[in-house]
């Protein structure tokens, strides 16, 4: 059984996040903002159900899927693209690939001790986010 990713997990470091935010064509103004924010990740995992909020004081995301199903993702509040996005587990980390109009685009999220990573990538770019539990 791959691990339990349930929390809420608070933002203690973000690398490159200018630079994947510029590979998914957000606006300067959008990314000064976006660059000064700590969000919180409020992750409910059920079996192979997830429910993931990110939430900050700028915007909120929410994204729900079902781990090896295909589902469609609206962007809406990140970089507003519609995409196809399939999350599947490798091994004790939970990978999303997005199709659409950005290429080699998804995330990956995985606990190492008592903290959450995240790696963000499209067209190249990078970024490691790093979390701890609330």
């Amino acid at each position: 059984m791959p691990v339990d990713l349930s929390g809420t997990w608070n933002m203690v470091s973000n690398e490159n996040f200018e630079g994947y935010m510029q590979a998914l064509g957000i606006d300067f103004a959008t990314r000064k903002v976006a660059k000064m924010l700590k969000p919180q990740k409020v992750i409910k995992q059920d079996g192979d159900s997830f429910t993931i909020h990110t939430l900050s004081t700028f915007r909120n995301y929410l994204i729900q899927f079902k781990v090896g199903e295909e589902f469609d993702e609206d962007t809406k509040g990140l970089d507003n693209r519609k995409c196809k996005s399939l999350v599947t587990w490798d091994n004790d980390r939970l990978t999303c690939v997005q199709k659409g109009e950005k290429t080699n685009r998804g995330w990956t999220h995985w606990i190492e001790g008592d903290e959450l990573y995240l790696e963000m990538f499209c067209e190249g770019q990078v970024c490691k986010q790093r979390f701890q539990r609330a």
